[in-house]
């Protein structure tokens, strides 16, 4: 399946200050992000981004706010992005149909939003150079389940050159 610009729109999930530290391979998510970030600019695939709890867990990176003109965070308590008011409307009024995603946790959060999106009707996918979690087991399961989902993997590289 090639990719297309139409109708494609990218959730970056979580990026926040106070969960970033902790994320195994964090240099490489935030390099990889970054370009992915850039890219999907480029290309004018609107893009999303979520923060949980943010009290908690602070504001999505600034390496990530200075990058998005205007940016704004959709606000969510629920692990799965899917289904909250605010993103659901992104959705509509993008006519989404294919989604990137990308953010941390991989094995929460990334995943459970994936498998909502599947089951809704949606095409993720799941850029797997983009995506961490706290330890490599919990992300090497979260891409098993993935496969398992039937829920399309690829790299930052290939998403961008699709």
């Amino acid at each position: 399946m090639r990719i297309t610009k139409e109708n494609t729109t990218a959730l970056f999930i979580d990026l926040q200050e106070r969960l970033f530290p902790v994320m195994n391979e964090r240099e490489t998510l935030l390099k990889n992000t970054k370009m992915l970030v850039e890219g999907l600019k480029l290309l004018s695939i609107p893009m999303a981004f979520t923060q949980q709890y943010t009290k908690g867990l602070g504001e999505t990176l600034e390496e990530f706010r200075s990058l998005v003109p205007d940016f704004a965070a959709i606000q969510k308590t629920d692990f799965s992005c899917f289904g909250t008011e605010e993103y659901t409307a992104f959705l509509h009024q993008h006519q989404s149909k294919t989604i990137i995603l990308c953010g941390i946790e991989a094995h929460v959060c990334v995943l459970q939003t994936a498998v909502d999106l599947k089951e809704a009707g949606f095409q993720p996918i799941v850029v797997t150079d983009c995506i961490t979690s706290r330890s490599a087991i919990s992300k090497e399961s979260a891409i098993d389940r993935f496969r398992y989902e039937q829920i399309m993997t690829c790299t930052c590289e290939s998403i961008l050159s699709s």
